[in-house]
């Protein structure tokens, strides 16, 4: 486990005289959850040109014509996000719950079975036509997806290790379940998101914070865990990403508000752990590193390079990185070294 501290979306090194007296670009719409989580995962950081596509898409349409195989290379067990979407690589987006169910009401039984049939031969029927092919196309492809999926994890066994019966925790599962059957799947480099929430913690903080942070604890131990059970620890790397951290300042209800710059989590056998990357924020309100009187650390190191020493590891090359991160060229050292390699 290593960890990289006040860490952020920034388009340059900036200063807070350079922030205060509007020296600089800064990300649109500032400590705003909607934009900031969308500016995370897309890496783009102006609103009027956020993409469809995620950074981790982008990650996976570079590798895509080695590593790609009959399912694919990008995975989603907290549903529909932006941060899996490439243009090559389209993801797939699931539940933890049961990801191999892919519509409502059909159960397998024969006679659900003989139903899904008729409702696959019905997706033919437009072929051609510029409005429903594409639609029938997706829907066929997801109903594919889930079969070859099943087919896989059947093929796998029951993990010994024993995750948290938390959203989390289940999700986590499930990416090790899948990890496991990877050859199944012709996959050798998979790219998977997980999420959790309920750290929007206006009032009542260290209550809140205490468990969440609990089954962030227990849910990402069990991960590791279960990647060293299956033989893949150097092979696996997980780590956080969140909109933004919470004020230094609390609220008069033992909270906090909307920040910025905010530290996160690298964890895996290849991780060269036990150490903090990037520079720490001075603790001082109205300091060098707050930018608005109330602690919101203007981050010293920003998405980009935190990305691009993650992409870089999994097998990006290093000539291609600033076509998945925009702002890179703006910072002198373009990777953190936290993994070999970069």
């Amino acid at each position: 486990m290593a960890a990289v501290v006040n860490t952020g979306v920034l388009p340059q090194a900036t200063t807070r005289a350079q922030y205060l007296n509007g020296q600089v670009r800064i990300p649109s719409n500032l400590f705003s959850h909607p934009d900031q989580q969308q500016q995370m995962q897309t890496g783009i950081l102006d609103y009027k040109t956020f993409p469809a596509i995620g950074w981790g898409g982008r990650v996976a349409d570079q590798i895509y014509a080695v590593y790609g195989g009959n399912f694919p290379i990008t995975i989603s067990l907290a549903g529909i996000n932006v941060f899996a979407q490439g243009l090559v690589a389209k993801p797939f987006q699931t539940v933890a719950t049961d990801p191999t169910q892919s519509l409502m009401g059909y159960s397998g039984s024969a006679a659900d079975n003989t139903r899904l049939a008729a409702f696959q031969s019905l997706l033919t029927f437009g072929d051609g036509l510029t409005l429903i092919q594409p639609a029938s196309t997706t829907t066929s492809n997801a109903i594919a997806n889930v079969q070859t999926l099943a087919a896989a994890l059947a093929t796998g066994s029951p993990l010994a290790t024993k995750f948290p019966a938390t959203s989390l925790g289940l999700q986590l599962q499930q990416v090790a379940q899948i990890i496991q059957v990877r050859a199944a799947l012709g996959l050798p480099r998979q790219v998977f998101f997980v999420s959790t929430s309920g750290f929007d913690t206006h009032a009542g903080q260290l209550a809140t914070q205490s468990g969440l942070l609990l089954d962030l604890d227990q849910s990402m131990s069990a991960f590791y865990a279960a990647t060293v059970e299956l033989g893949i620890p150097q092979q696996v790397v997980t780590f956080t990403m969140s909109d933004f951290a919470r004020t230094f300042n609390p609220t008069s209800t033992s909270g906090s508000d909307h920040a910025w710059g905010s530290h996160h989590l690298m964890m895996g056998g290849a991780v060269e752990g036990g150490d903090f990357y990037g520079t720490w924020p001075t603790l001082a309100l109205g300091g060098p590193n707050d930018a608005t009187n109330l602690g919101r650390w203007i981050p010293t190191t920003s998405l980009d390079q935190y990305g691009a020493t993650l992409a870089q590891w999994f097998g990006v090359p290093a000539a291609a990185l600033p076509s998945i991160f925009s702002n890179l060229q703006n910072f002198p050292s373009q990777t953190l070294g936290f993994l070999p390699g970069t």
